[in-house]
């Protein structure tokens, strides 16, 4: 892993980019934008993947694999956190003395001075920013966009507007939030994660603190999120909205209902407006009711604001259904850390009726499985009818001994609700064996556990309910 250093000058001009780690969703949709402003794109990813593919087709020189010889002529390198310092493009850049920053530097690069709106938080930030730019171009504007995941009714997780205002998913996993020029700032929570960059939970809250009060505009901030609420005393900016069902937040929502869709009435200075989304849970009702205030502070009318907000149809790998085989109905959710899961699992339920849930859990990265294994554990066992526990998937971590997903399932209460299985095929098949018609397989991890998907709908397709041994 390389941490970004942000005192690096970053380039006036940029010519030709070339990207290590390409295929990610994040990057790929940065390359996206540099195309769309003309630049010569090339890059590089560990594995072919449709958005190489998609990269491709609109004129970037891709490569699978990582080779000093993908360079090329580029005068800029742009990579990610997740990369190894040995990497060969990575060695060979420095040593050539190419402009080499990290992803969020060239972000800050392509916004410019425009009128920044970034939401960040430990849980929400994807569907948040989804929510807000789909609003806004329902409300007819045109804004610039970077956003985690893809928007299902864009098809795409970053666009380049006319408009002068630019909406991000403000990552603070590693500190990059902390660069950019922000005019209106939202917080959808503030939950300890990424412990193994901060160092501490004081460190942690320390970082949204100075996040928040560096916004030229506005905070739009949690009014129900613990984290929140204690970071609260720590802004000072003048101007701070809360949105929740705090009976103290200045835009709240109450009265939601999540049988089916999920339903509420969202309040603000005398007015309700009743909501209805596309989007299960009762955690989707609060990030509407945020995105709906940074809605109100950019100067839209509250019902046209919730009107615009309830057409948003969800992002890829948020609860999103990849198919149906003998009943079961098997999707894919991001959730990686248990407040997460939480929502995911408890949004399910609201939806699946007399069926059961069951979880396929892939722990991501060795360091939060090693800090959080107690805490996924008492969640899955809770809210999953039963859980199948991959092994870890490391991301940008070397393996640590005696960390394995084997942390997870070794600490449910009841054995029989759990299955530690480390091959992907025989997890589908065992997952295929306990499903039976009208449950829910629900695969969890921002890893590559959706991957595993085709495997299980194979094994759904082959293997009869209660089938022993499989």
């Amino acid at each position: 892993m390389i941490r970004p250093d942000l005192s690096l000058p970053i380039p006036t001009e940029i010519h030709a980019a070339h990207f290590i780690g390409v295929g990610g969703s994040g990057m790929s949709g940065l390359a996206r934008m540099f195309l769309e402003r003309g630049i010569r794109v090339s890059g590089s990813d560990r594995a072919d993947s449709p958005n190489l593919r998609a990269l491709a087709a609109l004129g970037a020189d891709v490569h699978v694999g990582h080779d000093a010889a993908h360079l090329g002529d580029a005068d800029t390198v742009i990579h990610t956190g997740a990369i190894w310092p040995e990497n060969p493009e990575y060695v060979t850049a420095k040593q050539r003395g190419l402009a080499v920053i990290h992803r969020s530097q060239a972000l800050h690069w392509l916004i410019g001075g425009r009128r920044l709106v970034s939401i960040a938080g430990a849980h929400g930030k994807t569907t948040s920013t989804g929510m807000i730019v789909t609003a806004l171009q329902t409300l007819g504007a045109d804004p610039t966009f970077v956003n985690g995941g893809v928007i299902a009714q864009l098809g795409t997780s970053s666009g380049t507007g006319a408009d002068d205002l630019v909406v991000i998913e403000a990552d603070e996993s590693d500190g990059t939030f902390l660069l950019y020029d922000t005019a209106v700032a939202l917080i959808t929570n503030i939950d300890p994660d990424h412990l193994d960059h901060y160092g501490s939970a004081e460190a942690f809250d320390a970082a949204f603190a100075q996040f928040a009060n560096h916004a030229r505009e506005a905070v739009v901030l949690s009014a129900d999120d613990p984290g929140a609420r204690r970071v609260r005393e720590r802004i000072t900016h003048r101007h701070v909205v809360t949105f929740g069902q705090d009976a103290g937040a200045d835009v709240r929502v109450t009265g939601i209902r999540t049988t089916g869709p999920v339903s509420f009435t969202i309040l603000h200075d005398g007015t309700a407006v009743d909501v209805q989304l596309a989007v299960p849970g009762s955690h989707n009702a609060v990030n509407a009711t945020g995105a709906v205030t940074v809605l109100l502070t950019l100067g839209y009318p509250l019902k046209d604001a919730v009107r615009a907000v309830a057409g948003f149809a969800g992002t890829v790998r948020r609860f999103e259904l990849h198919g149906v085989e003998r009943g079961v109905s098997v999707y894919d959710d991001y959730a990686h850390h248990p407040t997460e899961v939480a929502a995911a699992l408890t949004a399910a339920r609201t939806v699946v009726g007399a069926g059961r849930i069951i979880a396929l859990h892939q722990p991501h990265t060795y360091s939060r499985t090693q800090q959080m294994h107690r805490e996924f554990a008492r969640v899955l066992e809770k809210l999953a009818d039963h859980t199948v526990v991959l092994d870890v998937y490391g991301a940008r971590e070397d393996p640590v001994p005696g960390v394995t997903g084997a942390l997870v399932s070794d600490d449910f209460t009841d054995p029989s609700h759990v299955h530690y299985v480390p091959d992907w095929q025989q997890a589908a098949d065992y997952t295929a064996s306990v499903a039976r018609d009208g449950d829910y397989v629900i695969t969890l991890g921002c890893g590559n556990v959706n991957l595993i998907i085709p495997q299980v709908l194979a094994s759904l397709s082959r293997i009869p309910a209660g089938t022993p041994g499989a």
